[in-house]
């Protein structure tokens, strides 16, 4: 994951995505932010940090960092807890309405463009 304030790279981190396919490529906006989150539909697994962005699709911290860097999840993005944690702030701090998330071919952009 590549996030970016005011067009300036702030970050690179190692992300895991869907194991099926993952998230959708498209261009979005935080639809919903969720500090303390826990999956209805995967056996109440732990979503700290979440920012949902599509259809219940979230970018959101992970306690499987060893799978970091590799295809893991059902869909979500997942983040080491501290970057989902960092991320999080810089969305709140900056507004959903001026954050803009990038998936494409399984890389993922996020950021204040």
């Amino acid at each position: 994951m590549t996030v970016t304030v005011d067009g300036q790279v702030r970050h690179r981190w190692p992300v895991s995505t869907g194991r099926d396919g993952g998230p959708p490529s498209g261009t979005f906006r935080p639809e919903r932010l969720e500090r303390t989150w826990h999956s209805r539909k995967y056996d109440w697994a732990p979503m700290p940090h979440s920012i949902f962005f599509h259809k219940g699709y979230a970018i959101h911290g992970t306690t499987e960092v060893r799978r970091l860097g590799n295809r893991a999840s059902k869909g979500c993005v997942r983040l080491h807890p501290s970057h989902a944690s960092a991320l999080f702030a810089l969305v709140k701090s900056a507004g959903m309405g001026r954050t803009t998330i990038v998936v494409s071919n399984s890389q993922v952009y996020a950021g204040r463009p």
